[in-house]
C-alpha cells in the first residue's frame, strides 16, 4: 500500500514550488567597460526583460514565480547589488525591477576583472533563496580574469551545490570583423573552460554592447524554457524506476 501510495504522488506530480526559480544576475563593470558600455549594458538588460516573450515567460506561473536579483562586479571587492531579490509574480513586479535598474547610476569601481570573486558574490546571494526549485547564476563579461581567485579554482563549498552558472560573453565594441569573432569565440572558450558549471550550463555571445539586449534575450528565455522542460522531464524518469524497483 505504501508503493502504491508513492507511485500515485509521482503519477500526480510534485506540488508546485513556491519559487521556481532564483536567477541572479552579475554584470561587468570593470575598467574595460566605459560609461557608454555601461548604459548598453543596463539598458539592454532592462529592455530584455520587458521584451514580450521574456515577460510572458516570467508572468506564465505566478502560483511558483521566479524571484530575480541583479549586481555588478568588477575587482575583488568591487560588487553592489543593484536590485535586491524581488518577486517576479504579476506585472507590476516585472515593472517594478525593470524601473530600479534603469535609475541605476554608475558607482566608483575597481578597474580589475576578478570572474571568481563574482561568481562568490553570485553564490552568496543564491544561498538567500534555498527554497526555489532552480537556481541561476549569470555572468556578463567581456574579458578574462585578471585579479583575486581564479574562477576555475572556485569551489563554493556545499552553498554552491545545485547552482548552475551560465556566461554571456561581450565583444570588444572597438574591433571589427575577424578581430571581433576572434575574440569572442577566445572569451566563449575560456568562459566555457573555467566560468559556467552545473547541468545544463551554457555560453551565450553577444558581439558587442550593442548586441547586449539581444544576447540577453535570448539567454534568458532559453534558460526559462528550459526550466519548464527541465521540471517535466525527471516525473517519467522516476516512475520507471519505481515500477522496476517493485518487480
Amino acid at each position: 500500500m505504501m508503493r502504491l501510495a508513492a507511485l500515485c504522488m509521482l503519477l500526480a506530480g510534485p506540488a508546485l514550488a513556491e519559487c521556481r526559480q532564483a536567477l541572479a544576475l552579475g554584470l561587468d563593470v570593470s575598467g574595460s567597460v566605459d560609461a557608454r558600455e555601461y548604459r548598453l549594458q543596463i539598458e539592454g538588460l532592462a529592455a530584455a526583460l520587458n521584451a514580450p516573450e521574456v515577460r510572458e515567460a516570467l508572468l506564465g506561473q505566478p502560483e511558483a514565480p521566479v524571484r530575480l536579483t541583479v549586481y555588478e562586479w568588477s575587482g575583488p571587492v568591487g560588487q553592489a547589488v543593484l536590485l535586491p531579490w524581488i518577486e517576479i509574480d504579476d506585472s507590476a513586479a516585472l515593472d517594478s525591477a525593470i524601473n530600479q535598474l534603469l535609475a541605476s547610476r554608475r558607482r566608483s569601481v575597481d578597474l580589475t576583472t576578478a570572474i571568481g570573486s563574482a561568481i562568490l558574490t553570485g553564490y552568496d546571494l543564491l544561498g538567500q533563496q534555498p527554497d526555489c526549485l532552480t537556481r541561476t547564476l549569470d555572468l556578463s563579461g567581456d574579458g578574462q580574469s585578471n585579479t583575486g581567485p581564479r574562477p576555475q579554482d572556485v569551489d563554493g563549498g556545499n552553498r554552491a551545490q545545485g547552482i548552475v552558472v551560465n556566461g554571456l560573453v561581450i565583444g570588444g565594441s572597438d574591433t571589427n570583423g575577424d578581430l571581433r569573432l576572434a575574440e569572442i569565440k577566445e572569451l566563449s572558450s575560456y568562459y566555457s573552460a573555467y566560468v559556467i558549471r552545473g547541468l545544463g550550463s551554457f555560453v551565450e555571445t553577444a558581439l558587442g554592447f550593442e548586441d547586449y539586449e539581444t544576447a540577453m534575450r535570448r539567454k534568458l528565455l532559453r534558460e526559462l524554457t528550459s526550466l519548464a522542460i527541465g521540471q517535466t522531464t525527471p516525473q517519467r524518469d522516476a516512475v520507471v524506476v519505481l515500477v522496476k524497483a517493485d518487480h
